[in-house]
């Protein structure tokens, strides 16, 4: 998955467009460091990372 796809899929779950781009970078930069230090394919790690952040823009939604 490349930058570019990653950030509309974060737009798709919530999280704000205008952030989009920066929060892929960061996601795909820890995913990888994720999956090395814990020896799991990035993609399980990029997985995860992103249904935590699924989640906190869920959560947000509903305190408003």
């Amino acid at each position: 998955m490349t930058e570019t796809e990653l950030a509309a899929a974060l737009i798709q779950l919530g999280c704000p467009a205008d952030k989009a781009d920066v929060m892929a970078r960061q996601l795909d930069r820890r995913a990888r460091m994720d999956a090395e230090r814990k020896s799991i394919p990035y993609e399980t790690a990029l997985q995860h990372l992103v249904g935590l952040m699924a989640q906190g823009w869920a959560a947000q939604g509903r305190q408003r």
